[in-house]
């Protein structure tokens, strides 16, 4: 099975348990609205390449954490996009979750989606409690405060902000967990991988801001103009256009020689390679010049 059919199947999985039993229906309906479409599943292909480099061993362990971070993932979006934080009606291209479903549903949705994140490690971890329980730990670093995606989300609220630490948090957060779960589903230690967690999601970041800064939202499948729109902090505006660019390069150029050894190290190159040409559209590209 590929890494992609791994994570849809694995995915369906966790949905379908969040669906089982006399769970309320638009409740249950909501949670797949949530997932699907899933995007490009950056984040957990990420922590199964990580994985299958480090030997893979127990491929229950990668899948789960995997699908963990994926979750967690989907949950931030569904919360972010919510009127009290961007107020973001398209998401994906189709209708933000609280359009769809109201606002009430939609937290729900969004905590809901959490939980299942850390039960989905819970329901493995008889093939090697004390991987297990290291992977629980580190999603849970990352989920919450003061390092996590919420931490992230927090500085928004804040009248002076630290760049560097909001955007490893908001963004580079799940990235470190991706890197760190995928070392540790297969055995290995987590702190050798965080600097290309960080590295990755500090790229997507820069990217990020460079496409809402330069796309529209048809391109984009969500709303453009946010950073400026809403006076969030971002790579563009501390650096223009052309300067987010070079930074961008210089980060998976950095990213690329933080790999650990492992024995798919050759591998994991040329996935970060190829990760690293995809980050900003060439639309992006050609609305710089």
């Amino acid at each position: 099975m590929d890494i992609s059919a791994r994570i849809e199947a694995a995915i369906g999985n966790a949905i379908a348990e969040g669906q089982g039993g006399v769970a309320p229906p638009k409740l249950a309906s909501a949670l797949d609205y949530a997932v699907t479409p899933g995007g490009a599943r950056i984040r957990p292909t990420l922590c199964l390449h990580v994985a299958l480099a480090c030997g893979d061993d127990k491929p229950a362990l990668s899948d789960a954490a995997a699908i963990s971070i994926e979750l967690i993932h989907c949950a931030s979006l569904v919360h972010d996009d919510m009127p009290c934080f961007d107020d973001a009606d398209i998401r994906r291209g189709k209708p933000a979750l609280h359009k769809a479903y109201g606002e009430p549903l939609a937290l729900l949705t969004g905590d809901s989606l959490i939980t299942a994140g850390f039960e989905v490690l819970a329901r493995v971890g008889d093939a090697d409690p004390k991987r297990a329980l290291e992977l629980i730990r580190i999603v849970g670093i990352r989920t919450g405060m003061p390092y996590g995606i919420c931490a992230g989300q927090g500085w928004e609220s804040e009248e002076q902000i630290d760049l560097s630490a909001y955007h490893k948090a908001k963004t580079g957060a799940l990235f470190i967990a991706a890197t760190q779960m995928g070392a540790v589903a297969a055995g290995q230690e987590a702190a050798p991988w965080e600097e290309l967690g960080d590295r990755i999601g500090e790229a997507f970041q820069v990217a990020d801001d460079l496409k809402d800064a330069l796309l529209s939202e048809e391109d984009m499948g969500k709303p453009a103009g946010q950073d400026e729109a809403n006076a969030r902090p971002s790579a563009v505006a501390e650096l223009g256009v052309q300067g987010a660019i070079d930074r961008l390069n210089e980060i998976m150029s950095g990213a690329i020689d933080s790999i650990p050894a492992c024995p798919g190290r050759d591998g994991l190159v040329q996935m970060v390679r190829k990760t690293a040409e995809r980050l900003v559209p060439a639309k992006a590209i050609e609305a710089a010049e």
